[in-house]
């Protein structure tokens, strides 16, 4: 029991498993999926476990790269919302051109999402270089685009609202035809196979979590602890113009205040939830995309039970700070002290 508890998917998993039971007690109707058509005419699965995978797959991408700037840096990136708001903003402006309503787009869509990606990574790297060459901390560095981006992406389109009406936009962030799943959870799993394969035949996360462990005995050991404090923070720029490009896709428009509001704080609870240290060092990157999805199971069921949208944070508060507590690497220790404590009585009594 000692060995499984240490484990550091174990508190995420369990956590799954805690709310699902609830759910299954409480309404088993909450697992029910059904086939149905949507506004296009197309069949489409739905249901609330489709809802947790349909949602929770942006926050798993953004989990992704969150953990990698956790894990170097030792500090969170809190503009994700904002970043989002410029990549989204920029994808359409380079799709409509001046024209905010146009009959046909004014470039391809694969092009227009490059374009974001490299936006959103300049200012991913832009906050790298604040925190590895300037020595800032994450949290405070960050507070500059986060507080000046939405106001960026509103210039980006002169403050207008841009309306994509090509219905082939909306598939990223809703249903291609003839496949009844919703596309992120696609574009989510890609992403997760991505991120196993480069640190599998990759040293990044090794060296992620050296220059995170110790700095000084990084640099001492020939790595660049700048370079890769640096490259996490544009390797999280990525993930959030994926993000951006599910985002702007389901509404084929963007709300430049409201689009992914607050979702930078689930994205580091994500993290938190899958046991990674928060002062960086080791990182299980299974572990915070399925944080990822708890984060969303955990939403979804409080919409489920009516729970008021101004009370919504409370009660999410309140379950997230007992999973982030049971998950504390202190905690677990002492928790695996205690059963090592029971095993070894109960070893005596059998004898």
């Amino acid at each position: 029991m000692s060995k499984i508890y240490k484990n550091q998917i174990f508190i995420p998993m369990t956590a799954l498993l805690i709310l699902l039971l609830f759910n299954l007690i409480a309404d088993p109707s909450f697992f029910k999926i059904t086939m149905g058509l949507n506004s296009a005419g197309n069949p489409v699965l739905s249901g609330y476990l489709m809802t947790v995978l349909d949602n929770g797959s942006e926050l798993a991408i953004l989990a992704i790269g969150m953990t990698l700037v956790t894990a170097a840096s030792g500090g969170q990136d809190i503009s994700v919302g904002a970043a989002i708001a410029i990549a989204g903003s920029t994808l359409l402006r380079v799709l409509c051109g001046t024209n905010t309503r146009p009959d046909t787009l004014r470039t391809p869509i694969f092009v227009a999402f490059l374009i974001s990606c490299l936006v959103a990574m300049a200012f991913g790297a832009f906050n790298g270089v604040l925190v590895a060459i300037f020595k800032i901390q994450p949290m405070v560095a960050t507070l500059i685009l986060y507080t000046a981006g939405r106001s960026i992406a509103a210039w980006i389109n002169n403050n207008e609202l841009p309306i994509i009406s090509d219905p082939k936009f909306s598939y990223y962030g809703g249903f291609i035809p003839g496949i009844p799943i919703p596309t992120p959870v696609f574009i989510a799993a890609a992403m997760v196979i991505l991120i196993t394969l480069v640190l599998k035949f990759t040293n990044l996360g090794l060296y992620t979590q050296a220059v995170g462990i110790n700095e000084s005995s990084s640099r001492l050991n020939g790595l660049n602890p700048v370079f890769i404090k640096w490259l996490t923070f544009v390797i999280l720029g990525l993930c959030v113009a994926v993000a951006a490009l599910i985002k702007v896709s389901r509404l084929s428009s963007i709300n430049y205040s409201v689009i992914a509001k607050d979702i930078e704080m689930d994205a580091i609870l994500a993290v938190a939830l899958g046991g990674n240290a928060l002062s960086g060092g080791k990182f299980n990157m299974a572990a915070s995309v399925i944080g990822a999805f708890v984060i969303q199971l955990l939403t979804t069921t409080l919409f489920k039970f009516n729970v008021p949208s101004d009370a919504l944070p409370a009660y999410k508060a309140v379950v997230v700070i007992m999973l982030v507590v049971f998950s504390a690497p202190v905690v677990r220790d002492r928790m695996s002290v205690l059963f090592k404590k029971l095993s070894a009585e109960s070893r005596k009594e059998a004898a």
